[in-house]
């Protein structure tokens, strides 16, 4: 039913031969495509991820040919989670003459550079960073900012949904106090609302916070049955070790950031159980995600730490390459990008989804709540949490 990684492959060598031939007098420059994220720093467990999945997308593309007989070269900045770098990197990417730039783990630090981007009319495609806010600054049909991460304002109702189903309703909020954490809890009272339930207890707390004790005491004696945390890695384990040290035994739930490395090492057993929003499972149920993993382990030698960013980063540069297969002329500039990002006429067979008309005038989102399904930690790695998703994990689902 589904076309293979295989077809996929043979398609974007079909198609590069062709370009290829028509610009045959073209010189051998490349083609500057920017990366942005955490590689160091606190954020780096999940933005090294993405950005490997980028640089393995990249090295097939320009194993058959690149772009009009360009290689692909990665022009990568660290922003080390760090919003006054990341808006250093930004500017230096702008003025290197990148045709466009993937990234961006952090919604605090994306939301600092977003103008970068849009003044200068390159676009970004955001494949990390979920803050809702990110793709809402610019109206659409102006914005240069597109993303093929999931936003909160879809995983928030996704897990609210799914933990009503499981009869709890007495919702504790964990928010760090950045962007992201603004952000998502605003996403998570909304989806609260929208069940006719408010939170019982809310507590706000800054990154690096060493002990949040005194707030999981106080959110139980407001009768939590259930810890919905939304923040990003080291301080969701602050949290699942502090219920663990006070025997308060309810339940973890929240964004994906619960399914990264600096949670489930950081928790160990006390992350046992805790449950998200994922796009993708590092699970082969299909020909492309089997080929895939394998192909990442090749050359990376190591399995995906946080399969759901590396992912995501494989498939927005691959869609970024099927984009430019529409600009002919061999000048891909930030307008002509952007309206070719709009406008992918080819199906791309994705790892995360089947990508058919992505983004458009209209919306820079490509990832929609019927791609979502819930993850679980199981023996210290992310698994299904509901055996109807592993059921259907087979099928790659598409834009609704």
């Amino acid at each position: 039913m589904y076309k293979t990684r295989l077809w996929t492959t043979r398609l974007i060598s079909a198609v590069a031969l062709c370009v290829a031939l028509a610009a045959q007098a073209q010189t051998a420059a490349t083609l500057k495509v920017g990366v942005i994220g955490p590689f160091t720093g606190p954020s780096s467990d999940f933005g090294v991820q993405m950005l490997q999945g980028v640089q393995l997308a990249a090295e097939e593309i320009n194993a058959v040919g690149g772009y009009m007989g360009r290689q692909l070269e990665l022009v990568v900045k660290d922003d080390q989670g760090n919003p006054d770098v990341g808006l250093k990197g930004s500017q230096e990417l702008a003025a290197a003459g990148v045709a466009a730039t993937l990234g961006f783990c952090n919604t605090g630090v994306a939301q600092k550079s977003l103008e970068v981007f849009q003044n200068a009319k390159v676009p970004l495609i955001i494949n990390c960073a979920t803050g809702t806010p990110l793709t809402a600054k610019y109206p659409a049909p102006e914005s240069y900012i597109f993303r093929t991460s999931p936003r909160d304002a879809i995983q928030a109702p996704y897990v609210v949904e799914d933990i009503v189903r499981r009869g709890w309703s007495r919702v504790a909020i964990f928010a760090d106090t950045t962007g992201y954490g603004d952000a998502g809890l605003k996403d998570v009272e909304a989806a609260l609302a929208a069940k006719e339930l408010k939170p019982v207890y809310v507590a706000r707390f800054a990154l690096g916070v060493k002990d949040l004790r005194e707030e999981l005491k106080a959110a139980r004696d407001a009768g939590a049955d259930v810890v919905f945390s939304y923040t990003v890695g080291v301080e969701n384990a602050v949290i699942a070790n502090g219920r663990k040290e006070l025997k308060w035994k309810v339940p973890q739930v929240g964004a994906w950031p619960l399914s990264f490395p600096f949670f489930i090492n950081g928790a160990k057993d006390a992350a046992e159980g805790a449950m998200m929003a994922q796009t993708f499972i590092a699970e082969p149920s299909n020909e492309r995600r089997a080929s895939f993993l394998t192909a990442y382990k090749r050359k990376f030698k190591q399995a995906m730490a946080v399969p759901m960013a590396a992912a995501q980063g494989y498939d927005s540069m691959y869609l970024l390459a099927f984009s430019l297969f529409s600009v002919r002329d061999g000048n891909p500039t930030g307008p002509v990008v952007k309206a070719a990002l709009e406008n992918i006429s080819r199906i791309y067979y994705g790892v995360v989804a089947t990508y058919e008309h992505p983004f458009s005038l209209n919306d820079k989102d490509a990832i929609t709540k019927n791609m979502l399904v819930m993850g679980k930690v199981s023996n210290g790695v992310v698994t299904f949490a509901r055996s109807e998703d592993a059921k259907q994990n087979a099928v790659v689902k598409r834009k609704k």
